[in-house]
């Protein structure tokens, strides 16, 4: 659900209530693309992952090959107006490469969601 309070701010800010979560909306304008459909399934990972980042905390959606993790994810950023970046992890990542790539995300403030995140090499 979202709420815009017009006593929040100078100008009114809008925010996202679901459940006993309450986020800020980001306002990252993402264009007009097609929305996910809603399973059983997708909205229980919704929420999980909403409770997570009301918490402070992250999420590892975790499942087979093709069950659309990535694809939950990027639909929940464009729900909350968060720009998502989607790295493809290969073999050649190690923990330099992840840390220069968590940089970038931390100042531009950015959602992360790592693909094949088990093939980065522990050093």
């Amino acid at each position: 659900r979202f709420i815009f309070d017009k006593e929040m701010g100078e100008f009114g800010t809008c925010i996202v209530k679901q459940t006993n979560c309450t986020l800020s909306y980001s306002y990252e304008y993402q264009g007009n693309n097609g929305r996910l459909v809603v399973t059983p399934l997708t909205d229980r990972c919704v929420l999980t992952l909403l409770t997570a980042m009301f918490l402070h905390r992250g999420g590892n959606p975790l499942g087979p090959a093709g069950t659309g993790k990535t694809e939950t994810v990027k639909d929940l950023g464009k729900n909350l107006a968060k720009y998502v970046v989607v790295i493809n992890c290969s073999d050649g990542m190690d923990y330099k490469s992840v840390g220069r790539i968590f940089s970038g995300l931390c100042q531009s403030g950015s959602w992360g969601c790592f693909d094949e995140f088990n093939r980065i090499k522990i050093e």
